[in-house]
């Protein structure tokens, strides 16, 4: 099980090895998304399409920057 904490913990490091909020909110968003999915699938509830969108929308913005930190320039360190 520590495999799955390191490899969680890495997902939301950025580039630099620092924790990113941004990283943290699109995993979230990613886990909210699942769980809707397989509550629909299996329970049969439904969830408003609007409500599904909006995560939606916040998880392709924030895979887009955290995408775009790689091909930035690095900072010159002081």
């Amino acid at each position: 099980m520590d495999w799955l904490k390191t490899y969680i913990s890495q997902i939301l490091q950025d580039t630099n090895g620092s924790y990113s909020s941004k990283r943290a909110v699109t995993f979230l968003c990613v886990l909210l998304m699942a769980i809707g999915y397989i509550a629909n699938l299996f329970w049969k509830y439904t969830v408003d399409e609007f409500m599904y969108n909006s995560i939606m929308y916040v998880v392709i913005s924030g895979l887009g920057f955290s995408g775009a930190e790689i091909f930035a320039p690095k900072k010159a360190s002081s």
